[in-house]
């Protein structure tokens, strides 16, 4: 098949200004924790030095010096575990332990060399009883500060999913808004009726009673629909051949429709009545333009791992790049509708494949029910 011209739609995506202030926001949050960590732990420190025995205002130039070295520490660890962020829970502890048994020893030989400074010029005893428990006191302050820091980090995952969410429920509801006007397109309801009359004034009854019947069925099942509910493509096309049955009424000697679905692509989840707009252009512009025999064809495929439908259409020859006007409308309600609902997964192009030729593709992930 020959290109189509891309039909390009807008995306919407988070503003980069928007972004940065949530990082500066993020580092600030941190820095405040780390601050009011380490502060916690020297004023702490020096009461329990207090009660045993040993002057806090003496004592605080050596925890003030190991308080700094392990703030150094906890920043290298910090960098570390910012890079696990988005693994599982337990493989997040456990790269934070491993940090802090690595910390630990490192931490406990630099405050036995502070030690040794501070009292200089006297001797410095080493006890290894008291390095053991140095060791432990170190191991406790560093993975506290770890599990400190991932509670943090998912305090703001979690706003960020309740922003997310709010986000999506607010698409939701546009999408959704958007999915019921083309459940009831006036154009289409418009033309139907007229067609109805106009066969009970030529007395055709039963062909208007036909067409009563299936308008009465295709409103039905769409108005049914939940919008935000994917459905399988076969009932997309199952829906589709309501529609189409309706407008074949009008245009039985005229109209010839055709569907080449691949078996395994029926069972492809797709948005409800995403192909409405589609085939309503097909019908406006292809038949209802043209005085001649008009086919409408839709192939679905699968290639690679996505799901590729394509609408073909005979409408009246146009100027390479030239499109009706007014079919644009419909076309760009598909391609925010499916920008919406998949991103940058989907596509959606358009354009005249041959003079007298007009085709849409849609190109969706593949997603099986």
């Amino acid at each position: 098949m020959a290109s189509l011209a891309e039909t390009g739609f807008g995306v919407v995506a988070q503003d980069d200004t928007g972004r940065n202030r949530e990082k500066i926001e993020r580092r600030k949050a941190v820095f405040r924790l780390a601050v009011a960590y380490w502060v916690a732990v020297f004023l702490s420190t020096s009461v329990l030095w207090a009660i045993a025995g040993t002057d806090p205002v003496e004592s605080a130039p050596g925890k003030l010096a190991s308080i700094a070295f392990a703030l150094v520490l906890t920043t290298g660890m910090t960098m570390l575990l910012r890079r696990t962020l988005g693994w599982p829970l337990w493989q997040q502890v456990a790269v934070a332990f491993a940090l802090s048994l690595a910390a630990t020893p490192i931490s406990a030989a630099v405050d036995h060399l502070i030690y040794i400074v501070c009292v200089y010029p006297q001797p410095a005893q080493f006890d290894i009883r008291e390095f053991a428990f140095g060791m432990i006191f170190g191991m406790s302050l560093f993975f506290g500060w770890c599990c400190l820091y991932l509670v943090l980090c998912y305090s703001f995952a979690l706003a960020e999913g309740e922003r997310r969410m709010a986000a999506l429920r607010e698409e939701a509801l546009s999408a959704q808004m958007r999915a019921l006007a083309y459940q009831v397109n006036p154009h289409f309801l418009f033309n139907t009726l007229n067609a109805m009359a106009g066969l009970i004034e030529e007395g055709a009854n039963a062909p208007a009673r036909s067409m009563v019947l299936k308008l009465s069925g295709f409103l039905r099942k769409t108005l049914t629909l939940d919008p935000m509910q994917d459905i399988p493509l076969r009932e997309e096309l199952a829906l589709q051949s309501d529609y189409l049955a309706v407008e074949s009424t009008r245009f039985s000697d005229r109209m010839k429709v055709s569907f080449s679905v691949d078996e395994e692509a029926s069972n492809v989840r797709v948005p409800p009545l995403i192909l409405q707009p589609i085939f309503e252009n097909a019908v406006k512009y292809g038949v209802g333009a043209t005085r001649g025999p008009v086919e409408i064809a839709l192939w679905a495929e699968r290639l690679d791992d996505v799901l590729v439908v394509t609408v073909e259409n005979d409408t009246l020859a146009a100027e390479a790049g030239e499109m009706p006007s007014g079919m644009g409308i419909g076309l760009r309600n598909v391609a925010d509708r499916i920008a919406t609902h998949f991103g940058g997964a989907a596509t959606l192009s358009s354009g005249y494949i041959r003079p007298g030729r007009f085709a849409v593709r849609l190109t969706l992930p593949w997603q099986c029910a």
